[in-house]
């Protein structure tokens, strides 16, 4: 698969609860694909593409490293993406549950997990 929905990718990496919520911040234009607004939430992402999101709570940039075939547990959501910037922890979803996040962001580089 080298391209999916920009929903149903934000599903799966768990960036939402549902993929109708996935779809309405895309509708609402808190997402963009490597810095240009996105309104179509049909929009397809490739492997490499850098998302910024701003969610209620933060503002997330990612890249996205894979896709999905369904939406997985958190070990497996945070495989599809690498955090560039935001909060520490490995994804909105999770509500700081990964005992990885140490408070040092050098381990966040962008070269490290999907370049």
């Amino acid at each position: 698969m080298s391209r999916q929905r920009l929903d149903k990718w934000l599903w799966h990496a768990r960036m939402a609860r549902t993929r109708t919520l996935a779809a309405r911040l895309v509708d609402e234009g808190h997402v963009r694909i490597n810095g240009r607004r996105v309104t179509d939430p049909a929009k397809g992402v490739r492997a490499g593409d850098v998302l910024t999101l701003a969610l209620a709570h933060a503002t997330l940039v990612v890249s996205v490293c894979a896709f999905a075939e369904r939406r997985g547990g958190a070990p497996e959501a945070r495989q599809l993406y690498e955090l560039l910037s935001g909060p520490e922890a490995a994804g909105p979803d999770e509500h700081m549950q990964n005992s990885e996040t140490s408070g040092d962001n050098t381990s966040l580089a962008p070269e490290d997990d999907c370049r």
